[in-house]
């Protein structure tokens, strides 16, 4: 997605943890903002460096953990073939386009949040509190789960039950 919300559909030439080279017929300036939804990564930003015909790098806005984060990814990725790896998440994960909701605790508070990305068996969602691991939540106003894991920009939680494909489609 470009500064002025156009959307592209764009392939991955090459990639590591500061920059992306894209292939895309989006004709984006030098410093402008780009966010992207890449399969199996999920959200990144950054802004546009350099241009080429049908193309362009994207330098990478992240934190030095993000970046280590991204680093494990794309080694997992470009390895788990020739390794003969399993994968290593029972359900994709989804870069949702509504990433604002609400996630709501056992004693009824609600606070808002940002999911980073989604699957059918849990999600990963930015929050300024940390509520304890094993604490019950629901985001949104169904998906019930209970918090597995803290991180730098927030909490994993991972739903009770499978969700089906339907009750993720209001975010996707």
């Amino acid at each position: 997605m470009l500064a002025n919300h156009e959307e592209y559909d764009c392939a991955v030439v090459d990639m590591s943890p500061g920059d992306v080279l894209f292939s895309c017929r989006a004709q984006p300036s030098v410093n402008e903002r780009i966010i992207a939804y890449v399969d199996h990564i999920g959200r990144v930003e950054g802004t546009v460096s350099k241009l080429a015909e049908g193309a362009f790098v994207v330098q990478i806005n992240a934190t030095d953990r993000k970046r280590e984060k991204l680093a494990a990814q794309l080694t997992w990725i470009a390895n788990k073939h020739e390794l003969g790896l399993p994968e290593d998440r029972r359900h994709d994960r989804l870069a949702p386009r509504k990433t604002r909701t609400e996630l709501t605790f056992e004693d009824g508070e609600t606070y808002p949040c940002r999911i980073i990305d989604l699957s059918l068996s849990g999600a990963a969602v930015d929050l300024e509190v940390r509520p304890p691991i094993g604490s019950a939540v629901v985001l949104g106003s169904t998906m019930r789960g209970r918090v597995v894991r803290h991180f730098q920009e927030g909490v994993a939680i991972e739903f009770l039950g499978i969700q089906s494909r339907e009750a993720l489609t209001a975010f996707l």
